[in-house]
């Protein structure tokens, strides 16, 4: 038998906060102003209100829906931090397809449904309360990845596993500009993809991801900086080569291919050795890996993860 031994770093499921604490869900089914602001056309249904809490989330205070919602980043709604709260509800998510490509034995293109409603996939959803580098503290919904990976069973020449965002101009009104060769792309070498932190999302706060978050269904990897957490996934393309990903290509100097959290690498125009919360004064020391490195330290040992940032 397997005895499993919790780890200090782990969260006591008497520390998960309330989400009614958070979140006064009736502020926003209540039809205000404010709340169709937020995101015209959002459903709020709670439908994953029952998931258990993951071994790897925090005790630290969950930042507001409310901001989490508001200020994010998704270029493809345009550069304000506030664009995606208001454009993105033109995005149409229903149908949603995903097209599974290169070194694996199952390819194909593959309704979201279907796969979600796979019966392991299903057991599997948890809720991870996790840090975003340099921001939030958000409670994501999803499944690790690397349970959708073994679905597709790489064959053994994957190396890297490549994501693509949606690419549709007449919804998404930022890729009218050229700033990124859309579409938007990322990748990760393949032990990080099935780290078992590694999350595929597919809400926060116990509801579905709101479409500026990247609905229907995004990447959540922690212990990276964000842009590497690509939204709106529509493929996954395994390679044997490591991939182009869309920020290394338009400025390489400034982001890396692995563009984990390291304090001790300086970005070009700014340190990186202290940040501050949404909602925070204060500055705080920046922590290796995001502050996962016990978790994830020993997929880099022997890199120079100053060449290697």
């Amino acid at each position: 038998m397997l005895v499993r031994v919790k780890q200090d770093w782990e969260l006591r499921e008497r520390d998960v906060t309330p989400e009614r604490l958070y979140l006064n869900r009736r502020r926003f089914m209540a039809g205000s102003a404010a709340a169709l602001a937020l995101a015209p056309g959002m459903a709020f249904a709670a439908k994953y209100d029952d998931v258990a809490p993951s071994p790897f989330s925090t005790d630290e205070k969950l930042t507001s829906f409310d901001a989490i919602t508001r200020y994010n980043n998704f270029y493809e709604f345009g550069t304000g931090k506030e664009d995606p709260a208001k454009y993105a509800h033109n995005l149409t998510t229903e149908p949603w397809t995903i097209s599974v490509e290169g070194e694996c034995h199952r390819p194909g293109i593959y309704g979201l449904d279907d796969l979600l409603a796979n019966q392991d996939l299903e057991e599997r959803i948890y809720r991870l309360r996790c840090v975003e580098a340099w921001s939030m503290v958000i409670p994501w919904v999803g499944f690790p990845l690397a349970d959708w990976i073994n679905t597709f069973e790489p064959t053994g020449n994957a190396k890297y596993v490549q994501f693509d965002t949606l690419y549709r101009p007449s919804e998404m009104r930022g890729q009218k500009r050229g700033f990124i060769d859309w579409p938007y792309q990322e990748g990760l070498r393949l032990d990080e993809a099935m780290h078992p932190l590694t999350l595929i999302a597919v809400g926060l706060y116990g509801q579905t991801m709101p479409k500026q978050n990247g609905a229907p269904i995004r990447l959540v990897v922690p212990w990276k900086y964000g842009f590497k957490s690509i939204k709106s996934i529509v493929n996954v393309r395994f390679t044997e080569t490591q991939p182009e990903t869309a920020w290394n290509k338009e400025n390489p100097r400034e982001y890396g291919f692995y563009s984990n959290v390291n304090p001790d690498v300086d970005h070009p125009r700014w340190s990186q050795k202290s940040e501050r919360r949404i909602g925070e004064l204060r500055r705080r020391t920046t922590l290796p890996f995001n502050g996962y490195g016990e978790q994830v330290a020993s997929l880099y040992a022997g890199m120079d993860l100053r060449k290697n940032y």
